[in-house]
This record gives C-alpha cells, sequence and structure tokens, in this order.
C-alpha cells in the first residue's frame, strides 16, 4: 500500500509525569501499533535555557513559569516519529491539552487528569515540527 504523500516528521516529548507514573511503554507502545516509525529516541532532562529555546514563543505568557518548573522537574524522552501525516495523526491521538476533556481513546483521555500535567507535547504544524527536531536532534537536520 502506497501512501498519498511522503513521510513527514513529529517531536513528541513524553512529559516528566509520564515517566514518573511509567506509563512510556504504554504510550510509545500506542505510536508503534498505530504504525508509526520511531526515526529517534532519547531520555534526558530538560534545564532552563533549553526549555526556553523549546517554548520561545510562551516565555513572556502568564502560563509559562509554572508550565517551565513542570517540564524541567525530570527526566523525559524525545522522541521523532514518521508517517503518513504525522503531525495531524499524532495530535488525534493524544488528545485535547485538558486532560479532563480530552476525548476517551486518546492518550491524555484515558491517562491524564490534569491541563498542565498532560503527559505529551506533539510538534503542532510541520513548521514547528521542523524547528523542534533540529532543537532536539541536531544529527537529523
Amino acid at each position: 500500500m502506497s501512501s498519498s504523500s511522503p513521510d513527514e516528521r513529529t517531536l513528541v516529548l513524553i512529559k516528566p509525569d509520564a515517566v514518573r507514573r511509567g506509563l512510556v511503554g504504554e504510550i510509545v507502545s500506542r505510536f508503534e501499533r498505530k504504525g508509526l516509525r520511531i526515526d529517534a529516541m532519547v531520555t534526558r532532562t530538560m534545564h532552563a535555557d533549553f526549555a526556553d529555546q523549546h517554548y520561545a514563543e510562551h516565555v513572556d505568557k502568564p502560563f509559562y513559569p509554572p508550565l517551565k518548573a513542570f517540564m524541567t522537574s525530570g527526566p523525559l524522552v524525545a522522541l521523532v516519529l514518521s508517517g503518513d501525516q504525522v503531525i495531524e495523526v499524532v495530535r488525534a491521538m493524544i488528545g485535547s491539552t485538558d486532560g479532563r476533556k480530552a476525548a476517551a481513546g486518546t492518550i491524555r483521555g484515558d491517562l491524564s487528569l490534569s491541563n498542565r500535567e498532560n503527559l505529551v507535547h506533539a510538534s503542532d504544524s510541520p513548521d514547528s515540527a521542523k524547528r523542534e527536531i533540529a532543537l532536539w536532534f541536531p544529527e537529523l537536520g
């Protein structure tokens, strides 16, 4: 079966809350079962200056300081996934930002009860995916 468009890539961060709760395997397996490919994966802790680079468009917003504190609070898993329309597919799989309102069957809908500690981040557009992958995995550029 051939795809109608070339494969694209997206960045996914499995956030510190998911790592603390032991959900990395569950989350990664959902992506694999969907048929997405893992092109790169690393466990690391996001440091403050790196958080400012990753969330550059949010640094001056009131919600950013607690988001930064959360994202730098412990290890996370960064991965690059690829597949047909992967950005759209992954965002549908993770569900809406607020885990309390996310649809059942989505990662957040099944596993999260929080707006900030919502388990995963995924690039929201081809431009952000390209920028975020270059930041997290410069060797893939």
